[in-house]
């Protein structure tokens, strides 16, 4: 068996997919994204085509280390997004090949389903009192929000106190041990950050992510030993290199590696198990498509110290469609008590809607994220 092709589609909300042929009649799914780059990742996954169309999809690793060490230019956003998606798909394949989801070709499942967890409060977060209790109503054990909009490098303790007063908010509405993260979204410098999260405490979070940026790595130590709330990053680290210098660092307790911008199921898998060495947990960081769900849940079948996951129903980024949109098989990404089941399909489990991923295509996104300034004009983080 050999790929005969390589295809790519750009899809609404702000997605990019990717379907890998065989001359054997089995095909694969990936999906291969960085928000608001999307075509520039699938432009690099159709120059990485050469070193694909007529190899052997079963050889993963194989085709991994030629499109990561070919090229002599290696990791980064683009690039190891472009291979995330490709190695998803060709373990889509695999799976298909032996009748068998993902995760049993990888040793099989560790437990029987997964910990979800859904999103409120949007890029400026309002009324997430009612919007926690509306996903506890409706089975969520935990929620994730924005905890800031933009903040100066030193800002003002009205701002730190509009935040707390929004987890108050949700820790009177959902109780005491209901799970709450608060995104940081890399909006918050040093200064803010020590003191936001310290004070952050007494609201008992489940976990604080990105209080810094992660080129300021180095900090998470001194932010750890600030306050007693588990700490959380890793959507913007792309390889097992990138996890190795953060968990040398230290200071980080969970971390949150995305199965479409880190090179996938392979790269991603082997990061985990760095940091199981390192008593770090696993959550990794999903708010995209079904595809990328589904890469995500083989990993965690089989990854003990995984303990969340992040998905994207309702999030408010998904204007024109949903994750759900684009697979036939709904019923096996539903939601019960806060947990779903682990894929029981051959491959990745998701059955592609590829009828409206090629209306889709007809018409691609361009999604871009706001850009945000600060009062006297400078740019901001968003």
């Amino acid at each position: 068996m050999v790929i005969t092709n390589v295809t790519t589609y750009l899809v609404r909300p702000r997605w990019g997919f990717v379907k890998i042929e065989t001359d054997g009649g089995l095909t694969g799914w990936g999906e291969a994204v960085i928000e608001g780059k999307a075509a520039t990742v699938l432009a690099c996954v159709e120059e990485m085509k050469d070193y694909l169309l007529g190899a052997d999809p079963m050889r993963i690793e194989d085709l991994w280390n030629v499109l990561y060490r070919a090229g002599f230019y290696r990791g980064g956003p683009i690039l190891m997004s472009a291979m995330a998606g490709i190695d998803q798909a060709l373990w889509d394949i695999k799976g298909k090949h032996f009748n068998a989801p993902v995760y049993q070709l990888m040793g099989g499942p560790c437990r029987d389903r997964m910990r979800v967890y859904s999103w409120i409060g949007g890029d400026r977060p309002s009324d997430v009192a009612k919007a926690a209790k509306e996903k506890q109503e409706a089975g969520f054990t935990a929620i994730k929000m924005n905890g800031t909009e933009e903040l100066q490098m030193v800002d003002s303790y009205e701002k730190i106190d509009a935040v707390l007063e929004r987890v108050a908010s949700i820790r009177e509405a959902t109780g005491k041990y209901f799970g709450i993260a608060v995104d940081f979204h890399g909006r918050v410098h040093k200064p803010m950050a020590k003191i936001l999260a310290k004070k952050l405490e007494e609201f008992d979070p489940m976990f604080i992510e990105e209080p810094v940026l992660y080129e300021q790595m180095e900090d998470f130590k001194e932010i750890a030993a600030a306050c007693n709330v588990p700490i959380a990053t890793g959507e913007r680290l792309f390889s097992r290199y990138d996890f190795k210098r953060l968990l040398q660092a230290g200071g980080v307790d969970i971390i949150q590696p995305d199965l479409s911008h880190a090179g996938g199921i392979t790269e991603v898998k082997k990061i985990a198990s760095m940091a199981e060495a390192y008593d770090v947990a696993l959550a990794p960081h999903c708010p995209l498509g079904p595809i990328a769900l589904s890469a995500c849940l083989q990993v965690d079948a089989t990854c003990y110290n995984a303990f969340i996951q992040e998905q994207s129903m309702g999030i408010h980024y998904n204007a024109y469609h949903e994750p759900l949109d684009y697979i036939l098989n709904k019923e096996d990404l539903a939601f019960h008590d806060g947990h779903v089941e682990l894929p029981k399909r051959p491959g990745l489990g998701v059955e592609v809607n590829e009828a409206l991923v090629l209306e889709e295509a007809q018409t691609p996104h361009s999604w871009k994220n706001p850009v945000w300034r600060h009062k006297d004009g400078s740019v901001a983080e968003w």
